[in-house]
């Protein structure tokens, strides 16, 4: 009789998922691989599946400054990602106070290699790259900017997309279920998790199981916390935390295309405000993202208090608050983009959804509960993640083998003691804000 393969189940097809699968499929092509997501790849709704995302190495921490030049070096040259990567460079301005530019720079120095260069508050207003979009801004508070024509943008979707496809070529199984439960068998003295069961009543089986399940991973793992007596302070919760960032878009006009064209148009950082991205020739969305995010809290059935997406009204992100819509156009209307906004209203506006951490480094680690031993996590983005699509999921490899990535990388994305944090990669996005609040 023919010996059974290992399996391993990803549950989730985002930027973690995704990853994961590819690498796992190429460096253990015998393995029995399934990806499991509620719609065909890209998934829907994920923070992954978008027009755009920003691209770049400028990090205050060398530890991601490094790991996002490996993966800049990977949309650069691999085949089904380098025509969806475009190097425009960004504009990064600086407020009084905010020494995140200094840091970032200091990084660039101790590496050896700089490639930014001072821009001034006048030369925003004049230089053609940036100011037809920032003519008019409101430049108080800020001291300086700077400019790094290393940086760019992905084409979000897609690429998505073609790393997922790249992983069904080469083997994995891909799965459409809306997961209903984790199940345990009490029985089981060795521990570990039966399967995933999803709402239509199939069950999925594997020896391990990856939740890459982003903002809902603390909503999915509530009810089987709940079932093992889990106590408040080690549960998914004080790992994970649900967040949002209200993401506006304008269509542009094809005079307005030809004016902003991506070979012209960098990212431009607005501060803490958040970030005007380069508009995808293909459907011509210049797109605003809004740093300051909300979380939703809510109380389950059991009386945990977890926070997970808003359900069904919120299944396609595009259903904002009015007053959340307002908030991010008195940002980008007040004060980023008053002449460029003046006579445009929005084409929609989305809520983008996705795990944040206290630290914000991923959580790349196996459960740390003996009953959970072949449950594993791929979450955290933190709004900075997508960058490293092509690379991460060779880490989440090493986690699943057992042979792990070295004390540092193990430390950083591993299962954090309750209160343990540190200086984030973007601590504007830190989630402050209920949604509640914005309720119309």
């Amino acid at each position: 009789m023919a010996e059974s393969k290992s399996s391993v189940l990803i549950v989730g097809a985002g930027v973690l998922g995704a990853s994961t699968a590819y690498h796992l499929i190429t460096t253990s092509p015998t393995l029995d691989i399934t990806v499991l997501d509620r719609t065909p790849f890209p998934p829907a709704p994920a923070a992954s599946t978008d027009i755009n995302k920003i691209v770049r190495a400028d990090y205050s921490s060398p530890f991601y400054a490094d790991l996002a030049y490996e993966a800049i070096e990977a949309w650069r040259t691999w085949p089904e990602l380098r025509d969806l990567y475009h190097q425009t460079g960004w504009l990064l301005l600086s407020e009084q106070g905010n020494e995140t530019a200094e840091r970032n720079r200091k990084v660039f120095r101790d590496r050896g290699h700089d490639p930014t260069s001072d821009v001034t508050l006048s030369e925003i207003e004049s230089d053609p790259r940036w100011s037809s979009l920032l003519s008019g801004a409101d430049l108080k508070g800020f001291k300086d900017a700077y400019w790094n024509p290393e940086a760019g943008w992905c084409e979000a979707s897609a690429a998505t997309a073609a790393m997922m496809q790249a992983a069904v070529n080469k083997g994995v199984k891909y799965v459409c279920g809306d997961v209903s439960s984790l199940l345990i068998d009490p029985d089981n003295k060795a521990g570990g998790l039966r399967g995933i069961k999803t709402s239509s009543g199939a069950i999925h089986h594997a020896d391990k199981i990856v939740l890459a399940t982003g903002a809902w991973t603390s909503s999915l793992m509530s009810p089987l916390e709940d079932q093992l007596s889990v106590p408040p302070d080690a549960r998914t919760e004080t790992q994970v935390t649900a967040a949002a960032v209200c993401v506006t878009h304008y269509k542009l006009t094809p005079p307005e295309m030809s004016g902003l064209s991506t070979s012209k148009m960098p990212v431009i950082v607005y501060g803490e405000n958040g970030e005007a991205i380069p508009p995808p020739s293909e459907n011509q969305l210049l797109k605003f993202t809004n740093s300051r995010s909300v979380k939703n809290t809510i109380t389950t059935s059991s009386g945990a208090i977890i926070t997970a997406p808003p359900s069904a009204e919120y299944a396609d992100q595009e259903v904002v608050p009015k007053k959340l819509q307002r908030d991010c156009l008195d940002r980008i209307a007040g004060r980023v983009m008053p002449l460029f906004t003046a006579h445009k209203e929005p084409a929609f506006f989305r809520l983008c959804w996705d795990s944040f951490t206290p630290s914000q480094d991923w959580l790349l680690c196996a459960h740390p509960d003996p009953r959970l031993r072949n449950l594993f996590f791929a979450v955290g983005g933190s709004f900075h993640t997508y960058k490293f699509l092509p690379t991460v999921g060779k880490y989440m490899c090493k986690v699943l083998s057992g042979e792990g990535n070295g004390e540092v990388m193990d430390k950083a994305w591993g299962w954090k003691k309750s209160g343990s944090a540190g200086r984030g990669a973007h601590e504007a996005t830190v989630p402050t804000r209920e949604l509640s609040e914005f309720d119309d």
